[in-house]
């Protein structure tokens, strides 16, 4: 387990992205199991459909949701557990290594840590991502687990598209966390524990979320946690206005540029932008000509802060940039600010030491303090969210069809493997009947007409089992014709078993 992160300086962070690299490679590596425990779920519509009796369930594996986000989490745990977007392909492939993780997913933000699994197991997958968080944390499971929630299956699914709708997002609507699930979907595509279950979510997530931003009004005025920092600091300037403050950024990535394009829609037009290198700062002095933009690097971090009164940090480092004493050590701010410096911290992990309170000349707001604003935007687009939850249930529904018409495909490789063996055994037998004369010739019709009477004695049965899965009842009847097959045809389900996973590993 790695030791908790010790506050550094501007110039350990290097070392520190090392560290936290470092911390993901030494993660145990454990073998993949081939042994699948039964799913209550499966085994519940098993029953309802007039499956198998109880005791022998097809085998199915649950989606698993553990996770933490600002709903119930401080943000001093949620930047414990944040995984940097370049480390989740690693990330993956550490869950994936867990003897009951089929695949897995990460998604980390500001808002949420969330880890989605394919387990094997429910109760062995939830103690192996427990297991998991805590060594790549820090922290200890009892510290971990009252803040942490658990979904499964139609709970977990129904998560994912309301997380990509932005309707579990602190500010509810705003547009940020589609394109983070976006990201999960295409930095996963890279990773091989992402697998065919959890493309399938994330493309239906990704649907989703544009549906409800096109087809509903939930976006409209929607804020996002840029925007909210920036109306936050114009409500607790005295005067109201940008006009009276000096005006730092740190950070210049993508949170960056939302903040500056909402300062500006607020009429804040100087600025100064403290990054590490020049291009992506410039990059924005040329998006918005309008601003006055002064560019300076990290090694003049501390002199800016100084000289500004509202500083808004956005950077990736993972240890705090600016401590209590560094604030203590600046010159006191103008009376037009009321004395005060003001640090919005919309980073996770933070930038900002939260000690800094304790001084009577500054005050650091961090993304939970965005709730002021975000409650006094948040009727209207409650009544918009109802809209959009009846279009989730929709896309939910195709997602589960389609995950259910993935369950014939073992039935289909039982089924046809069966008659295979049929056929080569009965050939067999009829190829010594008629003795050792048969030509090459005739041996070869014998064969096709074997092979020519089973795929037309399948093709009804296979036909039955095949779905695309994007109606509902079409998929119910195929399960139907899938547990009449296999009881017809004496498909066992430990013969089940072996296909389904030679099925997924060729996938």
């Amino acid at each position: 387990m790695q030791a908790p992160r010790s506050v550094s300086r501007p110039c350990d962070l290097a070392s520190d992205i090392t560290r936290r690299t470092a911390d993901l490679a030494e993660i145990k590596q454990r073998p993949i199991s081939a042994t699948a425990a039964s799913s209550e779920k499966a085994l519940e519509q098993m029953q309802l459909l007039g499956g198998r009796a109880p005791g022998k369930p097809e085998n199915k594996s649950s989606i698993l949701t553990l996770g933490l986000s600002v709903h119930s989490a401080p943000v001093e745990m949620r930047e414990q557990l944040a995984v940097p977007q370049d480390q989740w392909p690693e990330a993956i492939q550490q869950l994936c290594s867990y003897p009951h993780i089929e695949e897995a997913a990460v998604l980390s933000t500001c808002n949420r840590m969330e880890i989605y699994v394919v387990a094997l197991s429910h109760n062995r997958g939830v103690r192996e991502v427990e297991e998991w968080m805590c060594q790549y944390s820090g922290l200890a499971l009892d510290e971990l687990r009252p803040h942490l929630f658990l979904l499964k299956d139609q709970d977990a699914t129904s998560h994912v598209l309301q997380v990509s709708a932005g309707l579990d997002s602190l500010v509810l609507g705003e547009g940020q966390i589609l394109a983070q699930v976006k990201a999960v979907h295409e930095v996963g595509s890279t990773a091989k524990g992402f697998g065919r279950h959890l493309k399938g979510l994330f493309m239906a997530a990704i649907t989703a979320g544009k549906r409800v931003r096109t087809e509903t009004s939930i976006a409209s005025g929607a804020v996002s946690v840029s925007s909210a920092a920036a109306e936050l600091a114009l409500m607790k300037i005295p005067t109201g206005s940008y006009d009276d403050a000096r005006i730092c950024i740190i950070g210049a990535g993508k949170m960056t540029r939302l903040l500056v394009k909402h300062l500006v829609s607020k009429n804040c037009t100087n600025m100064v932008i403290v990054n590490r290198s020049r291009p992506r700062v410039e990059e924005l002095q040329a998006d918005f000509p309008e601003a006055n933009i002064e560019l300076r690097l990290m090694d003049s971090l501390m002199e800016e802060v100084a000289n500004a009164d509202v500083i808004f940090f956005a950077s990736s480092a993972e240890d705090p940039l600016v401590n209590k004493a560094d604030i203590e050590a600046m010159p006191l701010c103008p009376d037009i600010v009321g004395g005060q410096r003001r640090l919005f911290d919309i980073a996770v992990p933070r930038n900002v030491d939260s000690d800094i309170n304790e001084l009577s000349t500054a005050h650091v707001y961090n993304v939970d303090d965005l709730r002021e604003v975000v409650d006094a935007n948040k009727d209207a687009r409650n009544r918009a969210a109802e809209e959009a939850k009846e279009l989730l249930k929709e896309e939910q529904s195709s997602f589960e069809a389609w995950r259910d018409s993935l369950e014939t495909v073992p039935t289909i490789k039982r089924l046809r493997t069966k008659a295979e063996d049929i056929r080569a055994q009965e050939l067999e037998k009829a190829i010594k009947k008629m003795g050792e004369g048969l030509t090459k010739k005739q041996r070869r019709a014998v064969e096709d007409l074997s092979r020519g009477i089973v795929n037309k004695m399948l093709h009804g049965p296979m036909q039955s089992l095949r779905s695309d899965g994007s109606d509902a009842r079409t998929v119910n009847e195929t399960i139907v014709n899938m547990h009449a097959l296999e009881r017809m045809f004496d498909l066992k389900p430990e013969e089940a078993t072996a296909h389904v996973w030679e099925a997924k590993g060729r996938d």
